[in-house]
């Protein structure tokens, strides 16, 4: 049986340091105290850790090939959000002189055996990840090997989002679906309902949570805030069940704001088009149909993951540089009849 190689995390527990003093150590020792210093190198001495190729050729800002999942078609519209990304984040790669490896998994579990099969063929430089959730087994695995890597999606769950160990790039939802709150109300809208997720999603939380604030700044308590919303798995079906319930409970609504286009899809079959509807992603169908929606601005998530690698490995990276979080635009749309969907 091969011979398990030390990790960084290894190494700080080795020497009751943290990650960070240890990547610190590594990368900038003159930033650390010597007596530290000392007890750091000598756990690297004493367990033969060795940091992977990828990460030395990141710091001398000589990478070449990212990683990124080339995840499976599961039906729904949504999807098309990360194809997008995944095409922006490409072509910005292409202009930078890196290039793009895809790998595909079936879950957490397959992609972090991925992980492992990539870094010991030493053909990748750095990992760019999508679709975080709470304990996300993949960032724990790439932190403890000491693996170059950006998500799309923040470390959800974990108190310090500026953890120093792990860049990351998100779309503000909550400030997405404020400012579409405030733009229904523009147009006369009062009482707004909301489709969401189950709870837990992170995602899916923030952008409910946008939506109550706004419901609060108004004056409207949270007894009434559950009058308001109902929750839907994302599927167009589930979404128009959850509707009827939704109107059930609220006859009321003026307008919905959904979670997804899936959601808001549902919505709009099932009101045959009669509530004014905003759903979030702004994907193709959004737009052929004619409703309004958020959009995520890809091409700067792309960007901005690319400009967090060149961070990696550097002293700074442990301040606030360390993540971004892009302010979603609200297309709002003139929204006609459903186009005979309703079935």
């Amino acid at each position: 049986m091969a011979r398990r190689l030390p990790t960084i995390g290894d190494v700080a527990r080795a020497a009751s340091v943290s990650r960070q003093t240890v990547s610190n150590v590594l990368n900038s020792p003159e930033i650390v105290r010597a007596q530290t210093r000392a007890r750091v190198e000598a756990a690297i001495a004493e367990l033969g850790y060795r940091p992977h190729a990828a990460a030395r050729r990141l710091r001398t800002r000589r990478a070449s090939t990212i990683a990124v999942r080339l995840d499976p078609f599961v039906g729904g519209i949504s999807g098309a959000v990360l194809d997008r990304f995944l095409h922006a984040l490409t072509e910005r790669a292409e202009a930078k002189g890196l290039s793009v490896m895809l790998y595909t998994a079936t879950d957490a579990a397959d992609e972090i055996r991925q992980f492992r099969r990539l870094v010991d063929g030493a053909v990748v430089d750095a990992f760019v990840l999508a679709a975080t959730y709470y304990g996300d087994p993949r960032t724990e695995w790439l932190i403890e090997h000491g693996q170059p890597f950006v998500t799309f999606g923040r470390p959800w769950g974990i108190a310090d989002l500026s953890d120093p160990l792990h860049f990351w790039v998100d779309v503000d939802g909550r400030a997405g679906v404020r400012d579409a709150v405030a733009r229904l109300r523009e147009t006369g809208a009062q009482q707004i309902g909301f489709l969401g997720w189950p709870a837990g999603s992170g995602t899916g939380d923030e952008r409910r949570a946008g939506w109550a604030a706004a419901l609060r700044e108004s004056g409207i308590g949270d007894s009434e805030l559950v009058r308001l919303t109902v929750e839907s798995e994302d599927g167009v079906a589930e979404a128009r069940a959850a509707t009827r319930k939704l109107l059930a409970q609220a006859s009321d609504l003026d307008a919905i704001i959904a979670a997804s286009d899936t959601l808001a899809l549902g919505v709009l079959i099932e009101t045959a088009g009669a509530l004014p509807v905003v759903g979030f992603d702004n994907t193709p169908v959004a737009e052929a149909i004619g409703f309004s929606s958020i959009d995520q601005r890809v091409d700067e998530v792309a960007a901005a993951a690319l400009e967090l690698l060149d961070l990696v490995g550097h002293a700074e990276a442990g301040g606030p540089g360390g993540h971004r979080l892009i302010a979603p635009d609200v297309i709002m749309r003139a929204q006609g009849p459903a186009l005979g969907l309703v079935g």
